[in-house]
């Protein structure tokens, strides 16, 4: 029987390597999580083309569901997942085919062919987003460029947390902190780029309604409902974007304090009232993504625990790999400063031989190659911390705003040696956790939406009595290890 003094909400969480359904309960003076399905979330290639595995993926979503309602009733659900990926449908709302992944290579060489047509400038100035090959502009450009039959016969694209929303609530709309990852949404107006898109052949009669966070979409559909017990349950969009929902569950020491969520990718930023778009974020690549109530996240995406991750598939492609804190106490164990890579280098940015492609990396700058595995992640985690220190830098550039510390959330924040690192690089004070971020925003979203909370403010006010952080202050003297950084990353 679920007590009546307790809200019960549910998260879809959807990342790049494992999804999982997250029941938060809220009693007004705490927030309590229960993952009640985990699942992993691993891409399949076939005919030389590499794409999420949807429908799997729909089944876990069900399962979750299920679970959930099994232990009481849900008010609310809502989806986030990572960005720039979408699927096309049919005039029935079906698939038509299952989506690409953004580390396909259909993408390569594609930013180029676009520049050739609107300048990068423009581009940028239009969009304020980063310029990566794997956004959703250059994803249907080379589709575009291709005449591909999929995006001929399109008649409704929806970015992939959207896609779920619509399967559990049958509304087709596009949230916006996610259709800002695309690269094909005006920052200005917010509002789809259409003349951008003209201009490259790619149709907008695809493009739905963009829809703000906190949006209710309607009740459960039917079927839906029945099958998992939650025939009252809701559906609202959250900041659908999962980055977007980390930084909504991130309680900010201050409105200066950087977040930094940490997963395979690692998301640095400032949470800002309005886009920043000038010529020191367009040289340093800096990106502007919605957030919750308008505001901008200003950020730079970098490579993250990806690098770990592929490595970690690499060293032990038969199975028995170490877990991630293995790896971490074996890189705690490893001569420190020996040789850097550029995390953002883009060999690193596809599946393969990543351990192989580092040591190369080192040998063509002329350091020593990694000789164990404690050394090789030892090398990727101290890249990482000097590239946030590098980021921080251009964030206080172009936002006229020194960033006063660092708080790391998602899988991150578990990585002692990495937080230290990162405090040492940056020369900021660390505070870490929540690990599960990105769920938690989620839920104050919809307990906002709903006015079980008054604010996102009151919301993280709850964050913080709910979930402890761990503090890592700055040490050392990383000068020498900042200046060869820069030297390894110019070559």
């Amino acid at each position: 029987m679920t007590d009546p003094a307790r809200l019960r909400l549910a998260a879809v969480d959807l990342g790049a390597e494992s999804g999982r359904v997250v029941v938060g309960a809220l009693d007004g003076e705490r927030l309590t999580l229960d993952e009640v399905h985990r699942f992993p979330n691993a891409p399949v290639r076939l005919g030389g083309t590499l794409h999420w595995d949807v429908l799997r993926l729909w089944g876990d979503v069900e399962a979750g569901l299920r679970r959930a309602g099994a232990d009481g009733d849900i008010a609310t659900v809502a989806v986030d997942t990572w960005g720039v990926d979408f699927a096309l449908l049919d005039a029935r709302g079906r698939l038509i085919a299952n989506p690409v992944h953004y580390r396909d290579r259909r993408t390569e060489g594609v930013p180029e062919r676009v520049f050739d047509i609107i300048a990068r400038d423009e581009v940028y100035a239009t969009t304020g987003i980063q310029v990566m090959p794997i956004n959703t502009l250059f994803q249907l450009a080379s589709m575009a460029f291709d005449r591909d039959p999929v995006l001929e016969r399109a008649d409704g694209l929806l970015l992939m947390a959207d896609l779920f929303s619509g399967w559990l609530s049958g509304a087709r709309v596009a949230e916006y902190t996610n259709a800002t990852t695309t690269q094909c949404l005006d920052a200005h107006t917010r509002d789809w780029a259409r003349p951008m898109l003209d201009q490259l052949g790619i149709p907008t009669r695809i493009l739905p309604e963009v829809a703000v966070p906190g949006t209710r979409l309607g009740r459960l559909l039917p079927e839906l409902a029945g099958a998992a017990g939650l025939a009252g349950t809701e559906v609202v969009l959250a900041a659908s974007h999962d980055t977007a929902s980390a930084v909504a569950g991130t309680p900010l020491a201050s409105p200066r304090t950087a977040y930094l969520s940490s997963g395979t990718w690692s998301l640095l930023g400032l949470e800002l009232p309005g886009p920043v778009i000038n010529a020191a974020s367009a040289a340093a690549n800096l990106t502007n993504e919605g957030g919750v109530g308008g505001t901008i996240r200003l950020l730079r995406n970098v490579a993250g625990l990806w690098l770990v991750q592929e490595s970690r598939r690499a060293l032990w492609p038969a199975g028995g790999a170490p877990s991630y804190a293995e790896i971490a106490a074996m890189a705690e164990a490893a001569p420190a400063m020996t040789a850097f890579i550029d995390p953002d280098d883009e060999r690193f940015l596809r599946p393969g031989d990543l351990p192989a492609h580092i040591r190369a990396y080192c040998r063509e700058t002329g350091q020593p190659e990694p000789d164990d595995h404690g050394a090789l992640f030892r090398v990727i985690l101290e890249s990482l911390a000097l590239r946030y220190a590098v980021v921080l830098a251009e964030l206080a550039a172009a936002s006229g705003i020194e960033p006063d510390g660092v708080h790391v959330v998602g899988g991150g924040a578990n990585n002692a040696l990495l937080n230290r690192l990162t405090a040492g690089a940056t020369g900021l004070r660390v505070d870490a956790g929540p690990v599960e971020a990105t769920a938690i925003g989620n839920l104050l979203v919809q307990a906002v939406a709903t006015g079980h909370l008054a604010t996102l403010a009151e919301g993280r006010e709850l964050v913080r009595r709910s979930f402890p952080t761990t503090t890592f202050d700055p040490a050392g003297d990383w000068a020498d290890a900042r200046a060869r950084f820069a030297a390894v990353c110019a070559r």
